[in-house]
């Protein structure tokens, strides 16, 4: 490996970025009265020191080793996802790009402890909150959490905090994978007694301990149940009832708070966050006014300044690390702020009517793919969905290399069903071949569940 004073004049990154040259090294070590390998020697056990020398490459300057991973990118294959579960492609309107998310005075934000030099911010992140708020119809939002999957683990912590006799919780098993993976994980280190089933036949009353129950709404195969009956079981039982929710499918579907949800959990990711392979993505969490101070992350509220003007600060502080330290609520959340601002802008951007001719064109593919499957002969899982089909097909798996072929990642549920996740990006030729991937693949057909349940004030498909 070079030192760091190799050829600084022709290579500046080696000292800039390597830290102390072997000279500086062999001296420290000196002073410590370790020289050469003995510091390691004394440190590292035995049993698990490897003396082999590592079969490494030669080393690469900055330019080279960047000049590598450009070539081993371009052998990547990039497919067009129809994946879902939870993730979606996303158009990020240019303005919110150049002007928030390659902006270091937004990429750096931490957590605004000093209201008096973070207003711009806190009232972005108010923005976030009432637009969780307006799209679940619960009463106190916070801004923000760190995925979906955990904002659910982190609302059976709420629920538990909240039923503190409780000691089981009940979660769908349409619920997103890695949603039921997190809180099984979760739940396991808390203590509790995890219960995961089909919520259609579970009965919340013949549960002993129950204090919480998760349900999906859309769920991870597509469909949009109305739970209003099940939330109301659930509280006779005396659990509260949480829903994990697709921000965007609210916009034109009933929300959960409109149901009786007591808690709603999901991510903003595809208000105008890009895929990112995966993450990172905001979270979101709204609840009712009574579960408030129970409420983990930020919360913004506002008050006013000495001069008697709005101002926005942090609410309900007692909740966090700085000041109660081992007995905060707040979790790991700051590293979101930018993307919660970004699905934030994305918002103010298109206003309510946009958010809503958004939601309406990506449900008008969905259904349009519908038709063209069940004409062809396909079985659906569902009627009621948003963006999501489940299709049964006679061979899952060579449905997906289809796809692939065509271009597209699709999932696969099992050996004959796979679905078909449709977002804002999709164009009528994507429609085509993704639909195409299944034709040669039909299977047997299947009774679908109810139709959905979107709002009295139905939205109206565009016309272009």
């Amino acid at each position: 490996m070079p030192s760091a004073t190799d050829s600084p004049q022709i290579n500046p990154f080696l000292p800039r970025h390597l830290g102390p040259s072997d000279e500086e090294a062999n001296a420290m070590l000196a002073h410590l009265a370790f020289p050469g390998d003995s510091l390691i020697d004394a440190i590292v056990p035995e049993a698990i020191l490897d003396r082999a020398a590592m079969d490494l490459p030669d080393p690469l300057d900055e330019a080279g080793a960047l000049a590598d991973l450009r070539r081993i990118l371009s052998q990547n294959e990039v497919k067009k996802s129809l994946l879902g579960c939870g993730f979606s492609n996303t158009v990020t309107p240019p303005v919110l790009q150049r002007c928030v998310l390659e902006n270091p005075g937004w990429y750096t934000a931490y957590t605004p402890y000093q209201a008096e030099i973070s207003q711009g911010r806190m009232e972005m992140l108010l923005n976030f909150q009432t637009l969780i708020t307006d799209l679940t119809g619960l009463d106190v939002a916070n801004a923000s959490l760190l995925d979906e999957a955990t904002a659910a683990a982190e609302a059976i912590a709420l629920a538990a905090a909240s039923k503190p006799k409780g000691t089981t919780a009940f979660i769908s098993e349409t619920c997103h994978p890695h949603v039921i993976d997190v809180v099984r994980t979760r739940a396991a280190a808390s203590g509790i007694s995890l219960l995961v089933g089909d919520p259609l036949s579970f009965d919340p009353s013949e549960i002993a301990g129950l204090f919480a129950v998760v349900l999906a709404f859309p769920d991870t195969l597509g469909a949009a149940t109305d739970w209003t009956q099940a939330v109301e079981a659930i509280h006779e039982a005396g659990a509260l009832a949480i829903v994990c929710t697709d921000l965007l499918s609210l916009c034109l579907l009933k929300p959960p708070g409109e149901m009786g949800a007591d808690i709603c959990v999901g991510n903003s990711q595809r208000f105008g966050v890009p895929l990112g392979y995966g993450g990172p993505h905001a979270a979101f969490m709204a609840v009712k006014d009574q579960l408030k101070r129970k409420l983990p992350g930020r919360l913004i509220g506002i008050s006013i300044d000495s001069q008697g003007a709005p101002a926005y600060r942090l609410s309900l502080q007692t909740r966090e690390q700085h000041i109660r330290r081992e007995k905060a609520t707040s979790n790991i959340c700051t590293a979101q702020v930018l993307l919660a601002v970004m699905a934030t802008g994305y918002a103010c951007y298109h206003g309510p009517q946009g958010l809503r001719t958004v939601a309406g064109r990506v449900h008008e593919i969905a259904a349009a793919a519908a038709a063209a499957l069940t004409e062809a002969g396909h079985s659906l899982h569902s009627k009621s969905f948003f963006d999501t089909l489940t299709v049964t097909v006679s061979d899952a798996a060579a449905t997906v290399a289809k796809a692939l072929e065509l271009g597209f990642n699709i999932r696969q549920i099992d050996t004959t069903r796979v679905t078909l996740a449709f977002d804002e990006t999709t164009t009528n030729d994507d429609l085509k071949a993704s639909c195409r991937a299944s034709m040669p693949f039909l299977g047997p057909r299947r009774t679908p569940r109810p139709t959905p349940h979107f709002r009295p004030s139905s939205f109206e498909l565009p016309t272009s």
